[in-house]
């Protein structure tokens, strides 16, 4: 049985990936006697590390206090944080020009041309970002537009973070200015709260306006947003394995890899806040943008045309130029995609996931989605989830 203790914080969404990461690990593949105390990301080091008899540590390391403690035990360690690292202890972490190549590309697949950075000024994975989107930008005509609120005296991620989310002011006035229609990388799902709410205080529509994508996917973040907030997947789950995976091979004497392991994200997980597609027409716009929002309402093409100064033909004729498809069919598709997902994130019954998609009756949601999918909806929820268990299981 080794003894491994666990320096990784609960409390943001990155952190608790990593933890279920190496709780797989161990489950599967490690005899294992887990140490892990609640940390927040700015924690102090634990007094009991300091004298701790123990087989290897996995942490995130914010002080060189932490990585001087670690180092001085002269144990197994493998550094999940890679800024204040422990001397000689491998490091793994998200890749972080993938991440910024992979929200680029997904904007760019909405149709975008134009992008901009929103960060914070000093904080390490912040700059690091920044950094790739320049690179990745380089190509560009002019050098496209960035933000960041200035650093904090305060030597550490959450001081950085706490007075850049106190730059409202600033941040607004920068979105304003911006040449829209725009797609907006920012640096974490924070920053991209922090940008959706000033869009909101300042009359910016996202995202026909400004398509915003963030990074860490955390699903509470991104669910209190208004739109609900698209982000790239770190695959923190991944690399809290591979991480365990490592550190099980050095407390057995195997080999110490030399610099950083990157492992690549997952996927974009899109949400409403990059569910764009950017076409110079403005009444067809807002046309979409009611339909995209008021489809789970049950409501008809007619309700659609009343909210344009264009007759029905002529949007119907307009959104078949720009989309491929009719208002009847792009309702459909919005319907398709509510229930798609309450049936894969939610034990709902069918009964409420057809109030929630705009059915009276369950049995007329069953219809249409069988129509529209080929599966029924109890079906697609099965298969759904058994793919799902089987990835997760490899």
């Amino acid at each position: 049985m080794k003894h491994v203790a666990l320096l990784i914080e609960s409390s943001r969404s990155y952190g608790r990936g990593l933890l279920e990461g190496i709780a797989a690990y161990v489950r599967f593949g490690g005899a294992w006697s887990l140490r892990h105390q609640e940390m927040s990301f700015d924690a102090v080091t634990p007094a009991w590390l300091h004298d701790w008899e123990g087989d290897g540590i996995l942490a995130r390391i914010e002080s060189a206090e932490m990585a001087a403690t670690i180092h001085s035990l002269g144990i197994p360690a493998v550094d999940l944080r890679c800024w204040k690292g422990i001397p000689g202890a491998p490091q793994i972490n998200t890749d972080d020009e993938a991440v910024v190549r992979m929200a680029i590309d997904h904007l760019r697949h909405q149709g975008l041309d134009r992008f901009a950075f929103c960060g914070f000024e000093g904080a390490d994975y912040s700059v690091r970002r920044l950094g790739w989107f320049r690179e990745l930008m380089s190509g560009q005509e002019s050098e496209p537009p960035v933000y960041e609120s200035e650093g904090s005296r305060r030597p550490t991620t959450i001081g950085q973070e706490s007075k850049g989310m106190l730059d409202t002011e600033g941040v607004t006035s920068w979105l304003k200015s911006l040449v829209k229609p725009i797609g907006l990388v920012a640096c974490n799902d924070i920053r991209a709260q922090q940008v959706l709410q000033c869009c909101a205080d300042a009359g910016i529509a996202v995202p026909d306006d400004i398509a915003v994508i963030g990074v860490d996917n955390d699903e509470v973040i991104c669910g209190l947003c208004h739109p609900n907030l698209s982000s790239v997947d770190p695959n923190t789950h991944q690399i809290g394995y591979d991480a365990a995976a490592l550190l099980d091979r050095m407390m057995n004497g195997g080999e110490v890899p030399t610099g950083e392991v990157l492992v690549p994200p997952n996927r974009v997980m899109v949400r409403g806040s990059t569910d764009v597609v950017a076409i110079e027409d403005r009444t067809v716009a807002a046309a979409y943008r009611y339909l995209r929002e008021h489809a789970c309402e049950g409501i008809s093409v007619e309700d659609v045309v009343k909210t344009v100064p264009i007759s029905r033909r002529s949007l119907e004729r307009r959104m078949r130029h720009y989309f491929g498809h009719s208002p009847s069919e792009l309702i459909a598709d919005v319907r398709v995609a509510r229930i798609k997902q309450l049936l894969e994130e939610t034990d709902f019954p069918l009964k409420r996931i057809a109030g929630l998609a705009g059915f009276t009756h369950d049995e007329h949601m069953a219809v249409f989605f069988r129509k529209q999918v080929g599966d029924p909806p109890g079906k697609y929820r099965k298969s759904w989830r058994a793919i799902h268990a089987a990835n997760d299981h490899s």
